[in-house]
This record gives structure tokens, C-alpha cells and sequence, in this order.
């Protein structure tokens, strides 16, 4: 595990600036250890096909060690195995189990899908919170995944097949599109953004920041904004959307909020999930928001959940 100093070296440093120019020294000395090393691996079981009693035995009987998550029964920490390890199992083969990280299925819960409801996931790949969403629902109402990338689209088919998540219905368009061809048509909407993905950063994997700039932040934005309108336009009124990102600007998260309450009739709810992990904002013109701070457990995250007046 690298030591803060060397986590700001490594990291871009306009990134660790904004850092400070957003959270207390304290707070940002928190955020570069949660970037400062691996992180466990974390996931869910698939409510679909199998149980979390059935899954603890499984582990247990392998000397395979594992830790609950006090806000989601149905997700793990792994101790002592990584997520190449996890695949090779037949639990991972047969779609009893996925592979997520804890922050991802925060979206999912906020948004609360129930049986027989009408659902849009408009940035869908590759799957991990449809599926959740479809096992949350026991597969009972409707779910659009919607993707542009044909490739990504592939891995979304894929893992909703192996999921057993027969609700979903996979589209393969671009998301601005959706709010004209669905117009008011869904009861809740998932947008987790494009984002810059500053909440995964890991000072020991360059891939995972080299890519960052505030010039890529802000064209992310852009496109975010249009993605938002699109979402809104699909939502019928009184229904309730989720925006979330992995990402930790104010320029992704915040602003986004700010600006969408101001050009759209929404209401930002409180988020009512309790995180020890957690950090929870608030902005000077809107409540409640969630920003999830990176840790050894869980990757940085933004959450923001509105109803459509």
C-alpha cells in the first residue's frame, strides 16, 4: 500500500488540487488512502436463482472468508480470494453470484424498483444494476436497458441471460434519443452517467486515471446534461429517478443537480441509506445528495435521487 505522498505523485495533479479545493485536508488525506491500494472484492448474490444463506455455506464449506454488508443483505466482502478467483467458481459460471462493487449497488436501492413496475436503465453496460434491479423486482414488471456501445451492448445481453433476468429488454441505441421515443413512458429511471470515474482512481493502476483531464470533465458534463434531459422526458410524472456517477467534481455531480432542478420540475429527495462508508453532502441550492468516498471497500460515488413534479 503506497503511502499519501506517493498517491499524489501519482495521481494527475490538477485532480489532487480540485480534491482540496473541495473537502477539508482531513477528508482528502481519507479519499488518497482509499486510492492508495487495492480494494476488496466485493458482490452480490443473485436472489434469481439462489440465496445468501446457500451462499455463506458455500464459502464457508471452501475456507473461502467473507464479511456481510450491514445496509444490504445480499452483498459480501471477500477476505481472502479476488475476482479471478471468484470466476472460476461454479457459482460464478451459473449466474448465482455477480461481481460489483459496493458503491454500484447503492444506485439500485435508492431508486427502490418494485414488482410490476416500469423501468428505464438508460446507461445499462455492462449490467451489474439491471440485473440487481431485476432480481430486486423478482423479475415481475418491465426493465429497458438501454446502451449505445455495440460491444458493451453484447456483455449487457450476456450477463442478463446468465443472470436469468428475464424482465430486461436490451436496446441498442443512443440514450438522448430515448426520452422522444419513450415519452412519459416509465415509472423510475436510472442514469448512471459517463463520467470521468474519479471515484475508482487507484494510484497502483495507471490505466485507471491516465485518460483524466478537466477538459474530458467537462465535455463528460455536456454530454450528462443531454442524457439528463432525455431520462426526464422518459419519466412519467410523479415518478422518481436516480442519478448517479463514479466520479467526485462538483462539475459531474452537484452542478448537474443544480442545473436539472432549475430547467426541469423535479424535487431532489432525501437518500435514506445509511452508510458508514459515506459521506453526505449538501450543496448551497439543493438537500440531500450522496457522495460515497473511496475506501478499501467501496469505489467513490454520487448519488442523487429526484422526483418528476
Amino acid at each position: 500500500m503506497l503511502s499519501a505522498l506517493d498517491v499524489k505523485r501519482k495521481l494527475p495533479q490538477e485532480f489532487v488540487d480540485d480534491l482540496y479545493k473541495l473537502f477539508s485536508p482531513l477528508t482528502v488525506d481519507r479519499i488518497l488512502s482509499g486510492m492508495s491500494g487495492e480494494r476488496y472484492t466485493t458482490l452480490r448474490v443473485n436472489t434469481l436463482k439462489y440465496d445468501i444463506q446457500s451462499l455463506m455455506k458455500y464459502f464457508r464449506e471452501r475456507n473461502i472468508k467473507f464479511e456481510r454488508v450491514p445496509w444490504y443483505q445480499d452483498a459480501l466482502i471477500m477476505k481472502n480470494v479476488n475476482e479471478k478467483e471468484i470466476s472460476k467458481l461454479d457459482i460464478f459460471e451459473n449466474g448465482y453470484i455477480y461481481l460489483q462493487s459496493l458503491s454500484s449497488m447503492v444506485p439500485p436501492l435508492v431508486l427502490n424498483p418494485k414488482p410490476g413496475e416500469t423501468i428505464l436503465d438508460l446507461t445499462a453496460a455492462p449490467g451489474s444494476k439491471t440485473t440487481q434491479m431485476a432480481a430486486i423486482m423478482k423479475n415481475e414488471g418491465r426493465i429497458l436497458a438501454n446502451e449505445l456501445d455495440k460491444i458493451r451492448c453484447e456483455r449487457l445481453k450476456y450477463n442478463v441471460l446468465s443472470q436469468g433476468a428475464s424482465i430486461v429488454e436490451v436496446n441498442n441505441d443512443f440514450g438522448e434519443r430515448i426520452g422522444t421515443k419513450y415519452p412519459e413512458t416509465f415509472n423510475k429511471v436510472l442514469l448512471d452517467a459517463p463520467c470521468s470515474g474519479e471515484g475508482r482512481f487507484l494510484a497502483t493502476d495507471a490505466k485507471t486515471y491516465r485518460n483524466w483531464s478537466k477538459k474530458t470533465v467537462t465535455e463528460l458534463a455536456k454530454i450528462q446534461k443531454k442524457l439528463f434531459k432525455s431520462a426526464y422526458n422518459s419519466l412519467k410524472p410523479n415518478g422518481i429517478m436516480v442519478y448517479s456517477t463514479c466520479t467526485l467534481n462538483l462539475e459531474e455531480n452537484e452542478n448537474i443537480i443544480e442545473w436539472a432542478i432549475k430547467e426541469f420540475e423535479l424535487k431532489l429527495l432525501p437518500i435514506t441509506i445509511e452508510l458508514k462508508e459515506s459521506e453526505h453532502g449538501l450543496t448551497e441550492n439543493t438537500k440531500q445528495t450522496m457522495k460515497i468516498l473511496p475506501s478499501k471497500n467501496m469505489e467513490g460515488f454520487f448519488v442523487a435521487k429526484l422526483l418528476k413534479k
